[in-house]
């Protein structure tokens, strides 16, 4: 007489995912590429059937509801204009990238051209049989998804219908800025970008604007030895949107790469980044703002392993929140053997504006080795009475001196920001929204 072996409750969950994972996946085409892109989208499709989509039940979800972005279609979002509004970064002399839709708009944009630059659309590059970026495209998400699963980031990977590839051989002058405007309330955007800085190079990458009701993004940045990358991002004002981010970058030694990300307003915003510190002497600083009010749900969550001697990494993360306003920041700092002297710092912290508001918080340490510098906090709270007193006393109106204090609490994570020019659009931005929310 044979007995069935017994299923454990967890390995029946995880066969239900996949099962429901196939289902999911078996209207999705891939779209139309040459042989390297296509294996690329093949590999990554693999990849996500093999771990399922996510669930709220995963140890990395579990402050975020993934529904949002695993659903067939988008929630219709309705199109924010303010005509009255300066352009984002428009005082800055770039090369802007417009994207209307998740589609390429060539009449929006300038001449995709630039000394120590090549671009081009992914679309139009996966129609070439040899690419520099057939060695980049998909490698770096394929690397993070070990030892935590990215499933977006392999959706993306598999089917996203445009982007571009930018590669550095230079230093070049005028920051490279990707622009997202949307005219259909029920839009979907699925972008991949990848960015190879050679050795020597320096490029800023800027992105703005809204994009879709529903955005999937992934940067794929590689730096060589002594290249930089800056990359500041100002998601759109659109209430109603929502949005998943993903940004892989390989550091080679004495590298730099500066990252700083405003989130103003938003249904659901998740921004996952992962870097890895390979070369000695490597610089990693990763900074972000959010200000949200009413349903807004933003979550930072970001990885950084250092692998070589001698790097340095950042994490600072600061968001002020209104009427019930939730803010997430997973934060974790992964020092190999390897790695010794490592300088690591981690900070996240929120403003609570009210008592509806919540900050939900993972900061981690994991080190290895034994001759390092970490170190990590987490805090939130209210504005400071006392400070408040001070300004108050001093003939400062109420909701002056609140804004004051927000600007203030918000400032160190702005310094990440090397371009004055840039950090100063942002510090506009930020005096607008607080003007039109502050209490």
């Amino acid at each position: 007489m044979t007995t069935a072996s017994a299923v454990s409750p967890r390995a029946a969950r995880f066969a239900a995912r996949l099962k429901d994972t196939e289902a999911h996946l078996s209207s999705v085409t891939l779209p139309a590429s040459a042989a390297w892109l296509m294996r690329a989208r093949e590999a990554a499709m693999e990849r996500l059937k093999g771990m399922g989509m996510p669930e709220k039940r995963d140890e990395y979800w579990r402050y975020t509801d993934p529904a949002r972005f695993v659903s067939s279609a988008p929630t219709p979002a309705e199109v924010f204009v303010a005509d009255d509004e300066p352009v984002m970064f428009g005082g800055i002399e770039r090369l802007s990238l417009v994207f209307v839709d998740g589609v390429f708009s060539p009449e929006q944009s300038d001449k995709i051209e630039g000394e120590g630059l090549e671009i081009e659309r992914l679309s139009e590059a996966g129609e070439a049989d040899i690419h520099w970026a057939k060695d980049l495209y998909g490698t770096l998400e394929a690397k993070a998804q070990n030892p935590v699963p990215r499933p977006l980031a392999a959706l993306n990977t598999a089917t996203a219908t445009d982007g571009v590839l930018i590669r550095v051989t230079g230093r070049v002058s005028r920051p490279v800025s990707l622009v997202y405007l949307r005219s259909d309330a029920n839009a979907e955007m699925v972008l991949h970008h990848v960015v190879r800085v050679e050795e020597g190079g320096e490029v800023t990458l800027l992105e703005n604007g809204p994009g879709a009701a529903r955005v999937s993004t992934v940067l794929e940045a590689d730096l060589a030895d002594r290249a930089t990358l800056h990359h500041v991002r100002a998601m759109g004002r659109d209430h109603q949107r929502a949005g998943c981010t993903h940004i892989f970058a390989r550091q080679g030694a004495e590298s730099h790469f500066r990252s700083f990300t405003l989130s103003v307003n938003g249904a659901m915003v998740r921004n996952e980044m992962v870097v890895w510190l390979e070369g000695e002497g490597g610089v990693v600083h990763l900074a972000g703002a959010a200000m949200g009010d009413g349903d807004f749900h933003n979550d930072d969550t970001i990885f950084v392993t250092h692998t070589a001697p001698a790097c340095e990494s950042r994490q600072v993360y600061k968001k002020v929140l209104y009427h019930g306003a939730v803010g997430v920041f997973q934060g974790k700092i992964l020092v190999e053997q390897s790695a010794q002297l490592t300088d690591g710092y981690q900070k996240s912290q929120a403003l609570l504006m009210d008592e509806s508001g919540q900050f939900l918080a993972k900061p981690e340490l994991e080190i290895h080795a034994d001759d390092v510098k970490c170190s990590h906090g987490s805090t939130s709270g209210e504005l400071d009475e006392d400070h408040l007193f001070y300004l108050r006393a001093r003939g400062v109106p109420e909701d002056d001196a609140k804004r004051l204090l927000v600007t203030a609490f918000l400032g160190e994570s702005l310094d990440e920001i090397e371009d004055h020019d840039l950090a100063n659009d942002i510090r506009l931005r930020l005096a607008g929204w607080l003007e039109r929310h502050g209490e």
